[in-house]
């Protein structure tokens, strides 16, 4: 192995399927190999049995459907409003000082700590779902977006104002295309993050979802149940983030360069 050589397209995907197939093999060997209690651990096979009854008996495609739909609503609501406040504090030093000291102060703010506040004011409903994880999202992506534009290379405006470039010439033809790409990628970032927010904020006052159930499963000490709503979870996760990459490089070619 060579530092920062890239790797292969074939040898990637062989890689990262190596290290699930090691992984799988090293939870079997110690669940029907009776090193760990099931009461702790389930193997592979109960999680499978368990998953099917949960699809098949307990509706849980539709607790799926509405976790993704949380994630979702709450991220894009979040990003609407986050990457263009972002914007302009990269592109406007007088707006990033005014609002840069709060949204810094505002992003080391754990959303969990707001779940009680957000009963109170919205109810245990959807609105608390979505804000949790508008809470969650919204700062970081302010900052990092905000970070993404500032950090625009100077010689690129520099020379739009030499051709003639207006300033809102600047920030449409010069800011915003050569950050879009880095802020395509912030916004993968944060949706992985969403879905953090989104599990912590089902395990309160929610009567549906995966996390939800999980909480039941937890109840009753059933561990098949708990993981299988975890590796939904990370499925999920992992097919929405290559579905984004696939995405991010179809509408910025020019990022490959």
């Amino acid at each position: 192995m060579t530092p920062l050589k890239p790797v292969g397209p074939g040898a990637r995907v062989a890689l990262g399927l190596a290290f699930f197939v090691l992984f799988l093999a090293a939870w079997a060997l110690a669940t029907f190999g009776g090193y760990v209690s099931p009461t702790f651990l389930a193997d592979p096979a109960t999680m499978l049995r368990e998953g099917w009854n949960l699809l098949a008996q307990h509706g849980f495609l539709k607790d799926i459907l509405i976790t993704i739909w949380r994630v979702f609503g709450g991220f894009v609501l979040a990003a609407a409003i986050g990457i263009p406040l972002g914007m302009a504090m990269g592109a406007y030093k007088p707006v990033e000082a005014f609002f840069e000291p709060f949204i810094s102060f505002s992003r080391y703010l754990p959303a969990s700590a707001f779940i009680p506040l957000l009963i109170l004011w919205a109810g245990t409903g959807e609105a608390q779902k979505l804000l949790v994880i508008f809470v969650g999202s919204f700062f970081q992506i302010v900052l990092m977006v905000a970070i993404a534009v500032g950090n625009t290379r100077r010689d690129l405006v520099e020379a739009a104002y030499t051709l003639g470039a207006s300033d809102r010439a600047i920030v449409t033809r010069v800011l915003l295309p050569a950050s879009a790409p880095e802020i395509a990628e912030i916004s993968r970032l944060v949706l992985g993050w969403a879905w953090t927010y989104v599990i912590v904020a089902e395990l309160i006052g929610a009567s549906s979802g995966i996390g939800h159930m999980i909480m039941d499963s937890q109840a009753l000490l059933n561990t098949g149940q708990i993981i299988f709503g975890i590796v939904v979870i990370g499925v999920i996760g992992l097919v929405s983030d290559f579905l984004f990459k696939a995405l991010n490089r179809r509408l910025f070619p020019w990022s490959l360069a």
